[in-house]
């Protein structure tokens, strides 16, 4: 079974931005270093000619997959205006450590060492649904961990 794409408007514009750039940018350039490297002759042996090849793979492999998710994602709404944590939704949370920032985004988007994690992960699932002041548990990889909600925008 597929995963569920789930895209926030900034996480949509940065898939959209990329696409574009491999379409208009590193597509021509691939096909320039294809048609500079047919020219110095023998294709069987050129490492340039086949390298350009590889890259070209890569950016049509990586178009492809863009679209796919662009075609099938569905955006996160922020439909209550962050009165509760949603995807979307920044976050406070307090701990023992001190105060935690995370966005809750989607699968594709989760970035822990910037605050992005993914809707799925445990700290995610513990606060989905709940508003500033809740007290929640995550259990997480090293054990349980106890927050509050201190903000939620």
């Amino acid at each position: 079974m597929i995963e569920e794409i789930i895209l926030t408007a900034s996480g949509r514009a940065k898939l959209e931005a990329e696409l574009t750039k491999l379409k208009n940018e590193d597509l021509k350039e691939v096909a320039e270093q294809i048609k500079s490297a047919r020219e110095l002759g023998d294709l069987s042996e050129n490492a340039d000619y086949h390298q350009a090849r590889e890259k070209q793979a890569f950016v049509a492999g990586r178009i492809e997959e863009i679209e796919w998710k662009l075609s099938h994602a569905r955006m996160a709404e922020k439909s209550n205006g962050c009165n509760v944590v949603a995807i979307g939704c920044r976050a406070v949370l307090k701990s023992s450590d001190g105060n935690e920032n995370y966005e809750i985004v989607g699968a594709t988007e989760a970035d822990p060492a910037v605050g992005k994690i993914s809707v799925s992960s445990p700290i995610a699932k513990a606060i989905l649904g709940h508003k500033v002041g809740d007290k929640v548990a995550a259990e997480t990889p090293v054990g349980e961990i106890k927050y509050e909600i201190k903000s939620i925008e």
